[in-house]
Formats: C-alpha cells, sequence, structure tokens
C-alpha cells in the first residue's frame, strides 16, 4: 500500500477502533466510574448520535478548508479527545470527550475516502478506497480484541491511551506522507448542498442504507445464530467471529476491484449474494459447517458492498464537491445500522424467531439489489446514443440545408465529457 494511502487507513484504523472498543471495556469503565451498566451505555448511544447528527454540520462548517489541513485539525481534535477520555476524573469529562471523538468521525472518514479517491489513478478510484477503508476492518479484527486486551491487563484508560498514540501517528504520517495537491477545496457549502440535492446520490443514500440494515438486521444477532441455532459452544464464537473478520478483509478488498471494473454491475451482484448468503443461513443454520461458510461468505459480501457503495457516491456526485455526500453516506451507514439492529430486535420481540430475523434481512438485501439494478438500467439507457430523425424513420440520409447548425467544439467535448461520465458510473 503506498503511503499516502496507508497514513489514511491508519486514521480510519483509529476511529474505528474508537467507536468500537467502548462496547468491549464497557464493564471495566462502568465499575470504575461507579455508574450503572445502562448509564455506561449511553457513551455508545451519544458517539453514534453525534456521528449521524453532528457529521454533516461538521463537513458544511469545513468545506471551505483545504483537505490537508482539515484533516490534519480533525485528527489533532481525535487525538486529544482520546487523551481526555483516558485522564476523566468522571461519568461527565468522559462523556464529554465521547461527543469530541464523534464530532471528528463522520468528517474524517468523508475526506479520507475524497482525497483516497482523488489520488488514485483513472479507473482505479474504488480500490484506494478499498484499502483505506482497509482500516475499519482491521478495527473490527485487531484493533477491538487488542482494545479489550489491554483493558483487562492495564485498565481501560490505557485502552484510550492507546487509541490517542496510534492516532497521534497517523497524524504524523499524515502530515509528512499526504500530497498538498490534494486538499483543495472546491466551492464551500453551496457547492456541497448542490451536489447532496441530485436525486442519484440521494437514491444511492438510500441503497447505503437499505444495505446496512439487511447486514445489522442479522449481524447484530451473529452469537444467538452460532450458538442457539448452530449449536456452537459459546467459547468458540470469538473464533468463529476471527473468521467472519478474515472474510471481511478479503472480501473489502476484492470488491474494490470489482468495482473498478464495473461499478454497478458488481454493486448488484454483491447484494445479490449476500442476500442469498442470508437466505441459505436462514434455512440451513443448523448444520454447523454449513453455518460456518455462509458465515464467511457473509463477512466477504459484508465489506465488498462497503467499497461499492462509496464509489457510487463519489460517482453519483460528479466534477462537483462530494465531501458532504460522503459524509451523509456515511451517516446512513449508521441509520442502517441502527434500523437493522431495532429491527431485528422487534422481531425476536414478536418471537418469530432467529430464523425469521436472518429472512427479513435477506429481503432487505434484495429490496437494496432491486434500487441498484434500477439504477443500472438507468445508466445503460443513458448511455445508448440518441439515433437521429433520419435513422429512426428509416428516411434516406440528405445533405445539410446551407444552413444548418453546426455542433461547436464546446458542445462536442461536452458530448464526449457525458459519455466518459456514464461509463465511469457504469
Amino acid at each position: 500500500m503506498p503511503l499516502p494511502l496507508f497514513s489514511l487507513m491508519l486514521c480510519v484504523f483509529g476511529v474505528g477502533t474508537a467507536e468500537l472498543v467502548v462496547a468491549g471495556i464497557l464493564p471495566a469503565i462502568a465499575g470504575d466510574l461507579d455508574v450503572s451498566l445502562s448509564d455506561a451505555g449511553l457513551l455508545v448511544t451519544a458517539y453514534a448520535l453525534g456521528v449521524v447528527i453532528a457529521g454533516p454540520v461538521v463537513t458544511l462548517a469545513g468545506s471551505r478548508i483545504p483537505r490537508k489541513p482539515l484533516l490534519l485539525g480533525l485528527m489533532t481534535l481525535f487525538v486529544v479527545s482520546n487523551a481526555l477520555a483516558a485522564l476523566a476524573p468522571g461519568y461527565g469529562v468522559l462523556m464529554t470527550a465521547r461527543v469530541l471523538s464523534a464530532l471528528t468521525h463522520c468528517t474524517l472518514f468523508a475526506v479520507c475516502i475524497v482525497v483516497a479517491s482523488g489520488m488514485a489513478a483513472p479507473g482505479k478510484e474504488a480500490s484506494a478506497v478499498s484499502k483505506v477503508a482497509v482500516g475499519l476492518n482491521l478495527a473490527t479484527v485487531l484493533g477491538v480484541p487488542l482494545g479489550v486486551l489491554i483493558e483487562q491487563h492495564l485498565g481501560w484508560r490505557a485502552a484510550f491511551w492507546s487509541i490517542s498514540g496510534l492516532s497521534l501517528v497517523a497524524l504524523l504520517l499524515v502530515a509528512v506522507m499526504l500530497p498538498a495537491d490534494t486538499a483543495e477545496a472546491e466551492g464551500g457549502a453551496a457547492a456541497e448542498l448542490r451536489v447532496l440535492r441530485g436525486p442519484r446520490v440521494q437514491l444511492a443514500i438510500v441503497i447505503t442504507a437499505l444495505a446496512m440494515a439487511a447486514v445489522f438486521t442479522a449481524y447484530t444477532f451473529v452469537t444467538p445464530i452460532l450458538t442457539d441455532l448452530g449449536g456452537f459452544d459459546s467459547s468458540t464464537v470469538s473464533w468463529l467471529l476471527l473468521l467472519l473478520g478474515g472474510g471481511s478483509l478479503v472480501g473489502n478488498l476484492i470488491g474494490g476491484r470489482l468495482a473498478d471494473r464495473a461499478l454497478m454491475p458488481s454493486l448488484v451482484g454483491v447484494l445479490a449474494v449476500l442476500g442469498a448468503d442470508l437466505a441459505l443461513m436462514a434455512l440451513g443454520a443448523r448444520v454447523p459447517w454449513l453455518l460456518i461458510a455462509l458465515l464467511v461468505v457473509f463477512g466477504a459480501a459484508y465489506f465488498a458492498v462497503m467499497p461499492a457503495l462509496q464509489a457510487r457516491i463519489l460517482t453519483s456526485a460528479g466534477d462537483g464537491a462530494p465531501t458532504l455526500a460522503v459524509a451523509v453516506n456515511i451517516g446512513a451507514f449508521n441509520l442502517g445500522i441502527a434500523f437493522g439492529a431495532w429491527f431485528g430486535g422487534r422481531l425476536l420481540g414478536l418471537d418469530l424467531g432467529l430464523r425469521v430475523v436472518i429472512a427479513a434481512a435477506a429481503l432487505l438485501s434484495w429490496a437494496a439489489m432491486l434500487l441498484a439494478v434500477r439504477e443500472l438500467s438507468v445508466d445503460r439507457r443513458a448511455e445508448r446514443p440518441a439515433p437521429s430523425d433520419a435513422a429512426a424513420t428509416g428516411a434516406p440520409k440528405t445533405s445539410a440545408p446551407p444552413h444548418s447548425p453546426v455542433p461547436s467544439d464546446a458542445a462536442a467535448a461536452t458530448g464526449t465529457g457525458d459519455r466518459l461520465s456514464l461509463e465511469r458510473n457504469r
């Protein structure tokens, strides 16, 4: 991985670990600060709300700041907020530190994705995005287990010190390795809002929310799926989740390459595979070896779809200012996650069972796939050249009248640009 992309990946790794590790060290925090487990759980809730609500606002506020200085500023706030969490004398200060950290999350992810895409060679944008997104895979597979291990031996404060120190390294790498010419501002808040109003961008965001709802309707209950349906002992769940993480790492890299070759066909295909995998899981979850195989495919499909969803936002934005659209798309990821967890829980609350939960996740995935199919068909219709009147009617060609308008060079150039843009979207 090129060092500039590695520095961005390390930023994503730090932010992803900080978001997820709290769930693993929650009992230690609650015991040390003398608060209930439910109150400690609000640290997770407050962070998620900060990402969804404040993220687009922070992105708009920073829309006039060149991207490299903006990224350095966000990482500085992130390093400081995690150091503050490590030093927190009480629950209130820790909550403040978590909220400050959440303020950086959405915009930081969005800027990393946009900068990575801008540095990539033409046709390699999705692969660049997938390499940066590996940081999120590693946060799940490596960052969280290491954070829990550090908490068990050195205390929960040491986990936050570790995140702050690692993120400081990432900040220094960004300062040294990231080229300044990738950091130009693109028209401010008005340009960002114009891009966000585009119907193609909005539909891409809806597809993202549906896809993530599908994943987390099932993934939220992965442990009872493995133990209650698959019959696995609870002591083996962590190893099975490690297999899922390995599948997600491979899926992320493959998904980026597929999206570079054919963005919308690959997005349709991965969503179809995700839905089929979930449907088979609902039917065959009681067969242990089959469940393990389906779990690995589930992880691969889940993370294969992520670079394609982000690349679709970038291509839908065209030559406009895409940072806000990417930030809102990241908010849609979190919204889909929240809805999926709630929806799956409601189905279980109705005593419908885990199989119904998994089947419902499959239906959500196929709903996202149908929207992607619609977008693919629109792209393909738009890229077909419009036939001339003569060709359409079968009339013989005639020479143009003396005063017929001749297309200007500018118009011809615009047509060429449109065709190239449509080919990228495809």
